[in-house]
């Protein structure tokens, strides 16, 4: 029940392409994740809907019979006690289309990767401070100086 093959330009193109039913479960996590992360935007990765937040945060999709969900490896990992009794795999969380939600658990996962990603951006920004300071030439204070004589 994938969306066709065609990328779609945006979220709300992605959805319209599903039955109804599908569209409102997917609106729904559309919703709980922007809920969990307002800052992040909005676009279409790997042509499935995703939240991007100092990288991609969290994509979903609809299949014929589960809605997709993927938070990266680190957010399985985070919640795999809670996700016990849904189908996992490496990247990816498989919620039924015949159940709800769990509104909780999503926003638990959503708010998790935005910490990870927060903290991933710091540290990034961190090391590039730090060999940006290591290359400055040095001021002319700060250095001792010699006094030379001219070279001919």
């Amino acid at each position: 029940m994938k969306a066709a093959s065609a990328t779609p330009a945006n979220i709300d193109e992605y959805i319209a392409n599903f039955p109804t039913e599908v569209q409102d479960l997917l609106e729904k996590l559309r919703q709980m994740i922007r809920k969990a992360a307002p800052d992040a935007t909005e676009k279409i990765s790997y042509q499935m809907p995703t939240f991007y937040l100092n990288g991609n945060l969290v994509h979903f999709a609809a299949y014929k019979n589960h809605i997709g969900f993927y938070p990266a490896p680190s957010g399985i990992v985070a919640f795999q006690e809670e996700l016990n009794k849904y189908k996992t795999s490496k990247g990816a969380i498989q919620f039924p289309i015949d159940e709800p939600i769990p509104h909780t658990l999503v926003k638990k996962i959503v708010q998790f990767r935005v910490k990870e990603n927060i903290a991933k951006a710091q540290s990034k920004k961190r090391k590039l401070d730090s060999i940006i300071r290591s290359h400055r030439r040095p001021s002319w204070k700060s250095t001792p100086h010699r006094l030379q004589a001219p070279r001919c």
